[in-house]
């Protein structure tokens, strides 16, 4: 059976000897993930685990960025609007689905942060069994910065890799830091220029293509069962949290700000 993936429209999928190179498609917008890109994020690894072609999956972003994280653009077009409240209410399921099918999914997946990733970009990463990141690329989770809880997996994830202390005060400040930075404080795996990020992520995922497979699937499944237990425990609380900070005046005040290029004024409401 040879799946089809030319249905994705905002991914890039393309299999080569076991491997499955997993492309966010959408350099233009530095590869902003909105709701159709969400959409296809969430349905992908259900293909990807039942592709028999498919051993390993790397994960990587089109140009020059991995990935922006959400489109402010469209969350300001629709903020107050019957739209906007009805994808509010439509996010906290779509978030369950799209990082319980990256854990469940028992093929491994090496992200390759060739660029910035910010946001939930950096929370997808971190979600991946292995990372590799450009050491000059900006990285971290910056919600607050836009007036929003870092709800959508980063409270889940960045507990677990760096400990609750330095995770509250990361996604309490919504402070980016380099790659080379992300790297030692023990966030990602490897670092390398970025012109050799994408082949250092390969190398990983030859390896890996090369053990064998049952072996290196349930090793993950083990693991990842301490990591749903926290996503399980955590992330209906922090995604209705972010829903509830969405809605807010100080979100719109910061979106707005971010787009043209000014500080904004925060009012608590």
């Amino acid at each position: 059976m040879i799946l089809d993936y030319s249905r994705y429209q905002y991914l890039s999928i393309q299999c080569d000897n076991g491997i499955a190179t997993l492309m966010l498609n959408q350099p233009d917008n530095r590869n902003a993930i909105h709701a159709e890109m969400h959409a296809e994020l969430e349905h992908v690894w259900l293909d990807l685990q039942a592709d028999p072609q498919v051993n390993v999956i790397v994960l990587t972003g089109a140009g020059k960025i991995f990935s922006a994280g959400g489109d402010i653009k469209r969350m300001i077009n629709r903020f107050g609007t019957d739209e906007g409240w009805q994808t509010s209410l439509a996010i906290p399921a779509s978030t369950k689905r799209l990082f319980q099918g990256i854990l469940e999914v028992e093929k491994p997946i090496v992200a390759a942060i060739n660029g910035d990733a910010v946001g939930l970009g950096a929370t997808l990463a971190l979600f991946c069994d292995a990372t590799v990141i450009a050491e000059g690329a900006k990285f971290g989770d910056s919600h607050v910065k836009v007036g929003l809880v870092a709800g959508d997996g980063g409270a889940v994830i960045w507990p677990i890799l760096v400990g609750p202390n330095r995770a509250k005060e990361f996604l309490m400040r919504g402070k980016l830091m380099s790659g080379k930075d992300a790297h030692a404080m023990g966030l990602v795996n490897h670092v390398a220029p970025a012109e050799q990020v994408l082949e250092s992520a390969m190398q990983i995922a030859r390896e890996l293509n090369a053990l064998p497979p049952l072996a290196v699937r349930w090793t993950k499944l083990s693991v990842n069962k301490w990591i749903k237990q926290q996503l399980n425990l955590i992330l209906d609380a922090s995604i209705a949290y972010e829903m509830l900070s969405i809605n807010s005046q100080d979100h719109h005040e910061a979106a707005k700000a971010f787009l043209e290029k000014r500080a904004p004024v925060f009012k608590g409401n």
